[in-house]
């Protein structure tokens, strides 16, 4: 047991101190986001908002999510990413605290929509700071530790936020919210500076390509969004499908997504530790994920045992710890072409759309074709992320070709 917690920590070894504090402030940032998940309960219950008004609500927090990345990424590659963070954590601590006095339906959307364009600016700045503070062969571990401390973030926060509802109200939630992204913000001032700290990978390209026109990064990007479908199934519409389904209780679905997180906390930096000494490109094994992702789906057309739901969700979360930060690690190399916060930004920008159509979609579906078609559907988009994967990776090739034809022939 003792050499199996040595074991386990060795995959931690080797990771600068600035990525253990960027991983620190983004578990501090992301728990302390517990307006989110209670936002649609808080709408109705509340300010007695109909289903309707709250999926628009839900609309703005998707295209702020949009713009927030589009406009970090943007920022990022002008001031750099130290000032960007800095301004979103703490900007997004006050309009947290002063959401709490909108009320009306235009004036939530309205504020959703800023929210979420001023947080969502930390994310393409958060991915060149890791790759500034990350030597080469550290950086998809790297990666996964973020990972882990956005997990164990979103695992916090719920259930902090559930206790500060029941004993403050939905007000107190919306102050603890804001002071935690500030608490973010200060310690982010202190611990990363860039006048105090060590970089590691002062890469700039003189002659940036620009991320739009990079052919094989918008296939990969693309990819992403149809991976993002697929896999927030889990945290919309297959709770349902648990409840009505299999008859499952709010309790055992609780156990059941979290059986995903517990799994990634202890499994995910030993496997990729492993993947990367392993012989596979970072796009064969993002094309491996999609599979295992895919997969999760259509056994649930094809065994009606309850026990196929633990499968299932561990195909998925297999998927999951294997695609995301091999795509992570990808999408930093790649940046290296172009101004990083571009790049960046564009591979946020694949998320949000996910989250804005994904969710929405899956719900619709489940409503109008049944959950069994619904999983053909999210099945058949899995493939066809699949198929884009492995476009990727003969791209990749046949670039690889022609960079090496024109350093064995250059033109004189």
């Amino acid at each position: 047991m003792k050499s199996l917690l040595k074991n386990y920590l060795n995959t931690f070894s080797g990771l600068s101190q600035e990525v253990w504090w960027l991983a620190l402030i983004t578990l501090i940032n992301r728990a302390g986001t517990m307006v989110i998940p209670f936002l649609s309960l808080y709408l109705i219950t509340d300010l007695n908002f109909s289903m309707s008004d709250v999926g628009w609500v839900m609309s703005a927090f998707g295209v702020g999510s949009v713009l927030g990345s589009w406009l970090g990424g943007k920022l990022t590659d002008k001031i750099g990413f130290y000032k960007v963070m800095v301004f979103s954590l703490i900007a997004t601590g006050f309009l947290f605290i002063g959401l709490q006095y909108l009320k009306t339906f235009q004036l939530i959307c309205l504020g959703i929509f800023i929210v979420m364009t001023v947080a969502d600016m930390f994310r393409p700045a958060m991915f060149v700071a890791l790759n500034t503070y990350s030597k080469a062969e550290n950086k998809t571990r790297s990666l996964t530790l973020i990972r882990l401390a956005i997990n164990l973030g979103f695992s916090a926060g719920p259930a902090i936020g559930g206790l500060i509802i029941t004993s403050m109200s939905y007000d107190g939630l919306f102050w603890v919210d804001g002071i935690t992204c500030i608490a973010a913000g200060v310690l982010l001032t202190n611990v990363l500076n860039p006048k105090k700290v060590k970089v590691l990978d002062s890469y700039k390209n003189l002659n940036p390509k620009s991320a739009y026109t990079d052919v094989p990064f918008i296939i990969f990007a693309i990819a992403m969004v149809l991976f993002g479908v697929v896999f927030l199934q889990y945290f919309s519409t297959m709770p349902i499908y648990y409840k009505e389904r299999h008859f499952l209780t709010e309790f055992e679905i609780g156990v059941l997504l979290g059986l995903n997180g517990f799994v990634i906390f202890i499994l995910e930096m030993p496997l990729i530790k492993w993947l990367e000494n392993s012989k596979y490109t970072k796009t064969g094994l993002m094309t491996f994920g999609a599979i295992l992702t895919g997969l999760s789906f259509i056994i649930l057309n094809i065994f009606s045992w309850s026990g196929v739901l633990i499968i299932g969700m561990m195909l998925m979360t297999v998927g999951e710890m294997i695609t995301f930060p091999f795509s992570n690690a990808f999408a930093l190399e790649r940046a290296k072409r172009g101004s990083q916060g571009e790049y960046m930004a564009l591979y946020s920008i694949a998320f949000s759309l996910s989250h804005i159509f994904g969710h929405n979609a899956g719900l619709q579906m489940s409503g109008t074709i049944g959950f069994d078609n619904t999983w053909i559907v999210i099945t058949l988009l899995a493939l066809i992320c699949v198929f884009l994967l492995m476009i990727l990776k003969h791209a990749l090739k046949t670039e690889k070709r022609k960079q090496l034809s024109q350093t064995r022939n250059p033109i004189v």
